[in-house]
């Protein structure tokens, strides 16, 4: 997971850390009455800093500037964040003028990253790709299209895009819709599964704890359970509309399920310890492909099962792991 950290957080402690308190300075502020007022002075600095309506406001963010390059001789040192997350610590180190470096181990947060500091400046200044864009009342420059990185309009997504289908589009394939389209598989949804505790059951059950697909006002959709009693399976419906979504199999505190068959309760214990004994499996519950500028999710069928559950990594790690999960050899950490 990336974490995020507050911005301001960031930006106060980077600003502190490279201004020089002043009683570091004796010569210029002799009494402890004049380091306590240059003090406060710099303390109002930082007061400014972290209000949200100034993260842009030049005059703070230049006095702030100022105050770095004076306490460090006009060449105030590079910034490394070997484990940049979201890029939160780079990003407000480059807010304050200062070279910065950052790397992680999640490929996710290094991508996030590049498109939040080292993407954007590239491209400063420039006019927008879309000529539209300043007719939907967007600001001109990169800093627009990548604050629209969420929803799909950024520089990054043609480029990522594409890359992606180049080296797994085969195992994405097209999902016929229900008007005779095709549309891209872009997701599937799982659940967890365990076999019923009920020995007169025995059924296949999906550890779920919640039906909702989508709660957005306009686009309300939801699984519904279909049970076949005879054959103790489950088949799931998608349902969409004003309707609500059924009651989720999780009750309680925990990891405890209810089974959709036989209402029999499975406890924490019981599926942790089908975990342990490896009777953990998983169930497809709906295929979401893109259609337009929309999401479609299309109730799972079995080859679209069968792609997925085909698909294999060319790599895999090759060293013995710890069986201590609070504890790493020296040797896997170098």
């Amino acid at each position: 997971m990336v974490g995020r950290r507050p911005l301001a957080a960031c930006r106060a402690v980077l600003f502190a850390s490279l201004v020089d308190d002043p009683s570091s300075h004796p010569e210029k502020f002799p009494t402890e009455v004049g380091q306590e007022k240059e003090r406060e002075r710099l303390f109002g600095i930082i007061e400014r800093l972290v209000l949200w309506e100034n993260i842009n406001d030049k005059t703070v963010l230049e006095q702030a500037k100022a105050e770095i390059a004076k306490s460090t001789g006009g060449h105030p040192p590079a910034i490394y964040d070997p484990f940049c997350g979201g890029g939160s610590i780079p990003l407000e180190a480059q807010r304050l003028g200062l070279e910065t470096h950052a790397s992680d181990l999640n490929p996710s947060a290094v991508l996030i990253t590049k498109a939040l500091i080292e993407i954007p400046p590239k491209f400063a200044n420039q006019l927008p790709i879309n000529p539209n864009s300043k007719k939907r009342g967007l600001q001109a420059g990169c800093v627009s299209w990548c604050a629209r990185l969420s929803r799909g309009h950024s520089l990054l997504r043609p480029v990522m895009r594409n890359l992606a289908y180049e080296r797994i589009g085969d195992l994405y394939p097209k999902v016929r819709l229900q008007d005779g389209t095709d549309a891209t598989v872009i997701a599937w949804i799982w659940a967890r599964t365990v076999q019923c505790p009920n020995p007169a059951c025995q059924a296949k059950m999906p550890l779920l704890r919640s039906f909702e697909l989508s709660t957005k006002d306009n686009a309300h959709v939801w699984l519904e359970p279909a049970i076949d009693h005879a054959h103790r399976s489950v088949k799931f419906l998608i349902k969409s509309g004003s309707g609500k979504a059924p009651v989720p199999p999780k009750t309680g505190r925990g990891s405890n399920f209810r089974c959709l068959i036989c209402e029999q309760v499975a406890s924490e214990t019981y599926v942790k310890s089908q975990a342990i004994a490896g009777g953990m499996g998983s169930t497809l519950l709906v295929t979401v492909a893109e259609a337009g500028n929309r999401r479609v999710y299309e109730e799972a069928s079995s080859s679209q099962e069968a792609v997925a559950t085909s698909a294999r990594s060319k790599w895999g790690p090759d060293e013995e792991m710890s069986t201590n999960p609070r504890w790493f050899p020296r040797q896997l950490l170098a």
